[in-house]
């Protein structure tokens, strides 16, 4: 499997307008859906897909808007409308018995839904507002903010992060330094080496001021997804299965062991299985991908005395 896979294009609407997203599908069997944190690609899944595969899933991995391949944000984004986006995205590939194009639509029924670092809000919110739909949830190395800061009001967030993408823009960093600052970012992310992703894929994605201004704009929004989250869990149970796989470098540092209490207390806020992957920095996926594919794949397994919350 590899990131230069064949993907397509669909229109998805996680409100604010349809974008065309950037999709790639392989595999046969039960669905798990894969999306990653801020301002990574669908090729940061490569090394988790090829065991997914194998063990008979059909995977689907996607590009947020701004994202990736995908065309640009055309609204902030909110924790309800990506997980709005990923249940059309399951429509738009025929998750329901129809494809709209000609490819093999995907498997009807529930899917898994795994989401890394600021995705595991989309992924959460995904399981509680639409339980029907989800066999299982797995948070990897997700968000968490217990208590999220909203003082300064969001419009104002968001358009000091459309200034700031159009400047850097305007001034040609993108095409300068984007693929240099994505490789520092993820060796900096990692325990295990540097980033491995294909050249030339980096430069088709992070050369481009769009990636840049999505992630701007999306990380804009984060303490409001958050505390968007906080609201869900009161007032939508959680029916599927979960688990939280955290990440550990290994290091009895203080900022490392809190980091694995809060990943804790989240699982126990959800009732959730907890793993810890070790060692593995917050790209948990390209650390560990065989500990994330069991941690998918094991995911909707019954377990005793489990807590839905």
């Amino acid at each position: 499997m590899t990131g230069a896979g064949a993907g397509r294009f669909v229109l998805v609407d996680g409100g604010g307008g349809a974008v065309p997203l950037h999709v790639v599908v392989e595999g046969r069997g039960p669905v798990v859906v894969l999306s990653a944190g801020l301002a990574m690609a669908w090729f940061d899944w490569d090394p988790v897909v090829a065991p997914l595969v194998a063990a008979g899933r059909t995977v689907v991995r996607f590009d947020r808007p701004g994202h990736g391949l995908s065309g640009p944000a055309a609204e902030p984004p909110t924790a309800a409308g990506e997980a709005r986006r990923i249940a059309g995205l399951l429509d738009a590939l025929g998750a329901g018995g129809s494809s709209a194009g000609p490819e093999r639509p995907l498997p009807s029924g529930p899917v898994t839904v795994v989401g890394h670092s600021i995705a595991g809000f989309h992924a959460e919110a995904f399981a509680r507002l639409h339980p029907e739909r989800t066999a299982a949830l797995v948070l990897l190395d997700g968000s968490v903010e217990e208590r999220p800061r909203t003082a300064v009001p969001a419009a104002l967030r968001t358009a000091a992060a459309g200034l700031l993408g159009r400047a850097v823009t305007a001034a040609g960093l993108p095409a300068a330094l984007g693929p240099a600052a994505r490789r520092r970012a993820v060796r900096a992310s990692r325990t295990g080496g540097g980033d491995p992703a294909a050249r030339d894929l980096v430069r088709r994605c992070y050369r481009t001021g769009r990636v840049w201004r999505g992630a701007l704009l999306e990380n804009s929004r984060y303490p409001d997804m958050a505390a968007e989250v906080l609201a869900l869990r009161a007032a939508h149970p959680l029916t599927a299965p979960a688990t939280v796989l955290a990440g550990h470098d290994g290091s009895s540092g203080r900022g490392a062991l809190r980091w694995l209490a809060r990943q804790a207390e989240l699982a126990d806020r959800l009732g959730a299985r907890f793993e810890v992957a070790e060692p593995a920095g917050h790209l948990v996926m390209l650390d560990r991908p065989d500990q994330v594919a069991r941690a998918v794949l094991t995911a909707g397994e019954p377990r005793r005395g489990q807590r839905l919350a």
